[in-house]
Order: structure tokens, then C-alpha cells, then sequence
């Protein structure tokens, strides 16, 4: 059977919209929840928007549409896709994945396979950046299926956030540490660990060190073979445009992206979100 596949992944892989668009990736939206509005991630706000009205509201955010969802499916089924290899947000920070996987399953005629990327923005969004650069090269769905599980065994993400408000408020992290790190002015280097969940990389204290810190801990990588690095931020354009010079400056650095997180992310960083993504391509 000729097989024509599609990649897709949700919105909180923060792809940039003309790469998105150039390998034809599929992104469903999450949702975003304010008392009187609900509206589409990416879609119908903007994170520039959510972080404009986070001292009035802090909304809550909430998984895809499954008429999205089971929509695009019927599309795909429509223009003769017979795969689809859907890479989603890791499944210790949303549901996400599972609701793809629970609804692909009332889906006849469409082979579907849903990944866990364990992961989240650029991290994710990375990786299916390269499952779609390998489909490109003409390889079967098996071979980008594959393809993608060694990208995410090197996928590393890691950020800062001017403030652990936003984390502790919507749960991801526990309200006591939250509450520290507030009183020290703790900035720590977060990362996301094997199980997909949020751990602390480092402690530093105040927004410069934190900034610096986060440019060693890339350095640390560096120091070995040629990596790809996306540099991502959540308005701290200026910081994520010195921080993302740096790396270019130093060497053992083939592609090196920039881009904006997510809305949703958003809701759940505030602003002053600095973090990148990196991984070995040799």
C-alpha cells in the first residue's frame, strides 16, 4: 500500500508558523478558559494577549476540541492520507495525548500512532520539526516513527521564568516551593525529566545569574558534537535574542531557532518565560 502520511502535534509545540506551514504540519489547538470567553491556542489569542490580561484574569487552559480534533482527522481521510503520526505534549503536563489517542481509535481507514514526546514547546516541537524533515526524504511511516524516538532520547529543554507565580497557581509545581522560591528570589533552572514532568536543573538567585546560568548549562552540551538549539521565550524578546548570539558565538552549533511559547504555556509561565532546547545531531 502506497502510504501518504501526516505529521501532527499540538499547539504548545510552538513550531514557527512559516515551518509549520513549509512541511505541511497538522496542529491542533489547545484551549484557553477566561469566565465570560474560550478561545483557541494560537488561534484566536495571542500569548502577547493572555500575558496583557493576567493581572485581571488568570485563565485556565484545557485540552483540545475533540470536534478539532476528530475533524482534522476526516480532512486528512478526505485528501487520501492513509498515516498519521501524531507528537504531542508530554502526558505528565497535559492530557493531551491521550485524548488523541482515545479519539483515533473511533476513526476508521487512517492509520493512526500517537507519541508521548515527554516534552514540551521547542522540545516537542523540534522533534517534530524532524519527523517532518525525515518524511520529506521520502521515508516509510515505520522509518519516521523510529526517527523520532532517537530524537527524543537526546532532546533536552530547559528554562527560567521571572516568576514561580504562574507555575504554582495552575499546580505544576508544588505551592510550598513556589512560595519559597517568591521569598529568596529564587530563579531556578527548570527541566523536564524522564517521567515528562517539571524538575529543577539548578537554584540561582536573581534574573541575571539565572540568565548566565542557563548560557553555561548550554555550553555544558556544546562541549560535545554538533547540537541543533532553539532558543524560546515568553516576552523577553531582547534576552532570547543576546542569549540566542551566544550561542551562535560558540561554536558546535548547526541550526539555531527563535520563537515565541505558546499561549497556553503562557498562562502557566507569565511573562519573562527565557529557556532553549538542545540537541546532538551527530
Amino acid at each position: 500500500m502506497n502510504e501518504k502520511i501526516a505529521i501532527m502535534t499540538d499547539s504548545t509545540s510552538d513550531i514557527p508558523k512559516h515551518i509549520a506551514e513549509q512541511y505541511h504540519i497538522q496542529v491542533v489547538p489547545l484551549r484557553i478558559l477566561y469566565k465570560e470567553h474560550e478561545y483557541r491556542d494560537q488561534v484566536d489569542i495571542t500569548a502577547e494577549e493572555v500575558y496583557r490580561r493576567l493581572p485581571i484574569e488568570v485563565p485556565s487552559t484545557s485540552l483540545p476540541s475533540p470536534s478539532d480534533v476528530l475533524d482534522l482527522f476526516e480532512r486528512l481521510k478526505k485528501e487520501g492520507f492513509t498515516h498519521v503520526l501524531a507528537i504531542h505534549i508530554s502526558s505528565g503536563l497535559s492530557g493531551t495525548g491521550q485524548l488523541i489517542q482515545n479519539l483515533s481509535q473511533q476513526v476508521d481507514d487512517l492509520v493512526i500512532k500517537v507519541i508521548d514526546s515527554k516534552n514540551i514547546s521547542m522540545g516537542l516541537g523540534y522533534t517534530v520539526i524532524e519527523a517532518a524533515r525525515e518524511l520529506a526524504r521520502n521515508a516509510s511511516f515505520e522509518s519516521v516513527c523510529n526517527h523520532v524516538q532517537e530524537i527524543l532520547a537526546k532532546m533536552k529543554v530547559y528554562f527560567v521564568l521571572e516568576t514561580l507565580e504562574y507555575l504554582t497557581k495552575g499546580g505544576r509545581i508544588g505551592k510550598v516551593a513556589g512560595t519559597l522560591g517568591q521569598m529568596l528570589n529564587l530563579k531556578p533552572i527548570i527541566t523536564v525529566n524522564e517521567e515528562g514532568v517539571y524538575t529543577t536543573h539548578a537554584k540561582v538567585r536573581g534574573r541575571k545569574k539565572s540568565v548566565d546560568r542557563l548560557f553555561e548549562t548550554i555550553k555544558g552540551h556544546l562541549a560535545r558534537p554538533m547540537h541543533n538549539v532553539a532558543v524560546c521565550h515568553g516576552a523577553a524578546f531582547e534576552e532570547a535574542q543576546e542569549l540566542m548570539e551566544r550561542i551562535k558565538r560558540h561554536g558546535n552549533v548547526g541550526e539555531v531557532l527563535m520563537g515565541h511559547v505558546s499561549p497556553v504555556i503562557g498562562v502557566h509561565t507569565g511573562p519573562g518565560t527565557l529557556g532553549f532546547v538542545v540537541y546532538q545531531t551527530d
